[in-house]
């Protein structure tokens, strides 16, 4: 019945009243949610967070349409003042894209350090989830689609175009990008940085690392603003809450734990993630919101990818766990942990690694969305023993052995 209203609205009233409805509804889904819960519920504060959050962002007249106005600006004076930075940002952004945390930056991590590789890969994998959840409760539009749910380009239209990499589909606060980097990347920062300070006495040169660390951060923000995909107050969220959760995670990272540690961690995580999606769905809340919403606005359907669905990331996170626990245990990793790497070996390593990476990517994933969460779920869970296991034994096994030391 509601549908048909907002049918028939749009029909002979026209976008405003199609806005009315729609808050009409959110209204009666409110008073729905307060008549099944209680108010000593234990949900009831965090419904009523998710309620209000939701409409301030979207309704018209209030303090935050005026941040979003604000970063619809900032992002149509960095697309024409400075378009000839516009292959900059798109380079940017991939570098801060979070699969390259698992796929790129955890093996050359891993190269370098055995402990800063398993931190990169455990803290993206834990804060990446957490981004998952916060976006759950604090929703968030993206400007590619806000201009044109809030009536902004009806008001003040901006000269501003989407690029393939806008069209995400989960929610906008915090911003991914900038969380999840943030965090995973504090562990190589803080190794450098000692690294450094073991060979220079430089005020000047000690602080590099932390000056790269927060230049690329904020690179990255910068570019998700350019490429309308989060506002500014979401760039800022997400790189305070990454900091912060590099600076708590970073020095309790399980490197010697048991199998069934890694095991329950990867189901934790699935089972902890479903269980919050459809409490919040009985409960009346569409979490699928923000998939129609990029659907509609993109410019190109062929932008929308299956891969940045919000469930895409869970079984990313929860295949990582899990794989990161059978590489630790595996009759390779076994023979191989107390094995010192040259640099050479490093080097033919993370070749070698990068090469899979490129026949993983050449299989593709299926177009359905089951079977692609399916798959997604085996590709990260082999790709921790590829790295930790495999291709270190098979470097090791294929090096010349040097010759036994004469004794005199």
């Amino acid at each position: 019945m509601t549908c048909i209203t907002l049918l028939c609205l749009q029909g002979v009233g026209g976008a405003r009243s199609l806005k009315e409805a729609r808050w009409r509804r959110r209204g009666s889904d409110w008073r729905w949610l307060r008549r099944n819960v209680s108010h000593r519920s234990a949900l009831y504060p965090i419904l009523f967070l998710h309620r209000n959050l939701h409409i301030a962002q979207r309704a018209p007249n209030n303090p935050l349409t005026g941040a979003g106005g604000a970063g619809i600006a900032l992002a149509e004076a960095l697309q024409t003042r400075l378009p000839w930075l516009e292959g900059v940002w798109l380079w940017v952004t991939f570098l801060g894209d979070p699969k390259n945390l698992f796929l790129l930056y955890f093996p050359a991590a891993y190269y370098a350090s055995r402990r800063v590789g398993v931190a990169v890969l455990w803290t993206s994998l834990v804060s990446e989830w957490l981004n998952l959840v916060f976006k759950w409760f604090l929703f968030g539009d993206r400007p590619f689609w806000w201009v044109h749910e809030s009536g902004y380009y009806s008001q003040a239209p901006a000269q501003v175009h989407q690029f393939s990499s806008s069209c995400e589909t989960g929610p906008g606060s915090p911003s991914g990008h900038c969380m999840i980097t943030g965090a995973a990347l504090w562990p190589v920062m803080t190794a450098l940085s000692s690294q450094v300070a073991t060979r220079t006495h430089s005020r000047w040169v000690r602080a590099v690392p932390s000056l790269a660390y927060c230049t690329f951060l904020l690179a990255i923000g910068l570019s998700r603003i350019f490429l309308l995909a989060h506002f500014p107050h979401q760039v800022l969220a997400g790189l305070v809450t990454g900091v912060a959760l590099g600076w708590l995670m970073a020095p309790r990272v399980p490197m010697e734990r048991e199998l069934s540690f890694y095991g329950l961690t990867a189901l934790a995580l699935m089972l902890g993630a479903s269980l919050i999606y459809w409490t919040l769905v009985t409960l009346g809340l569409d979490l699928s919101w923000s998939i129609d919403l990029a659907s509609k606005w993109c410019e190109r359907p062929e932008w929308v990818h299956i891969d940045s669905r919000p469930f895409a990331s869970l079984s990313r996170d929860s295949g990582a766990a899990l794989g990161l626990g059978i590489a630790l245990h595996s009759p390779c990793y076994v023979q191989i942990r107390r094995a010192r790497l040259g640099g050479g070996q490093k080097a033919a390593c993370l070749a070698l690694a990068l090469g899979l990476l490129a026949v993983l990517s050449w299989l593709g994933h299926p177009p359905q969305a089951s079977l692609f969460y399916i798959f997604n779920f085996l590709q990260y869970t082999l790709w921790p023993c590829l790295v930790l296991a495999l291709v270190p034994w098979l470097v090791l096994t294929l090096s010349p052995q040097a010759p036994p030391a004469h004794s005199s």
